[in-house]
């Protein structure tokens, strides 16, 4: 039996789902790391675009967090994936990933967030420690009813990240995703990207009321498929034919 990721809620007509990218960009990633990021998921844009044409079920909008010594928001606010445009990001500073939970938080919190919308995803790029204090924003981060109920994604990058704050984050060893080479990296950035599409494509259709982010409210669980995924029945990247060898 295959261990999952929840996704809470369920599709229904024409309910916003925001897309969070939170990328790291202090200096350790300069580089190769850096360019694999932008490269990656410019690449996903268009297929993104498509997967969204084809689904009724929701209102993809996708938002850049980039975070160094500091963090901003690289679009200041929620852009339609039919006209988002990926705006190259550079890498230069410390590792403030505290700030970048803060940032979030105020995003995820209702408003700016809609009460009905589907559950958001958030996806973290990052390839080492935080030097702020990033426990007490990520507290108050998944406190927040949205921020219970977001679909949570790390991608460490190289031998340095920290997992166990990536682990943190998401709440699940499993949705922590080790890219050692530029070639995982892009495999992981490009799944991750069609996250949204499962969570908006759910394999039930539960009421309106369990779609709204109640904090007393617990995610349900769905039988596992075969093969292993992440819970609501998203099936992890599969690296078969990938080259795994670690560079970084």
């Amino acid at each position: 039996m295959a261990d999952k990721l929840k996704i809470p809620g369920g599709a229904l007509a024409n309910r916003p789902l925001h897309f969070f990218w939170m990328v790291d960009c202090s200096s350790s990633m300069s580089g190769d790391k850096i360019g694999a990021v932008n490269h990656a998921i410019q690449e996903c844009i268009e297929p993104m675009r498509e997967e969204a044409a084809g689904n009724p079920n929701a209102q993809l909008y996708i938002r850049t967090l980039k975070f160094a010594s500091g963090a901003s928001w690289v679009t200041a606010e929620p852009v339609p994936i039919e006209e988002f445009a990926w705006e190259d990001v550079e890498a230069n500073g410390i590792t403030d990933l505290g700030k970048a939970f803060e940032l979030l938080a105020g995003q995820l919190s209702m408003p700016p967030m809609p009460a009905r919308a589907l559950p958001p995803v958030i996806v973290l790029l990052t390839d080492g420690y935080p030097t702020d204090d990033w426990k007490r924003p990520l507290e108050k981060l998944l406190k927040m009813p949205w921020g219970k109920k977001a679909v949570k994604v790390a991608i460490a990058i190289g031998k340095d990240a920290d997992r166990s704050v990536l682990e943190a984050f998401t709440g699940n060893p499993e949705a922590v995703l080790d890219a050692g080479n530029p070639e995982i990296l892009t495999h992981f950035i490009k799944w991750a990207s069609t996250v949204a599409s499962a969570v908006s494509n759910p394999t039930s259709n539960p009421t309106e009321e369990s779609a709204e982010p109640q904090a007393s409210q617990e995610p349900q669980s769905e039988d596992a498929p075969e093969g292993r995924v992440l819970e609501g029945n998203i099936s992890l990247p599969d690296l078969d034919e990938v080259d795994t060898e670690d560079v970084w």
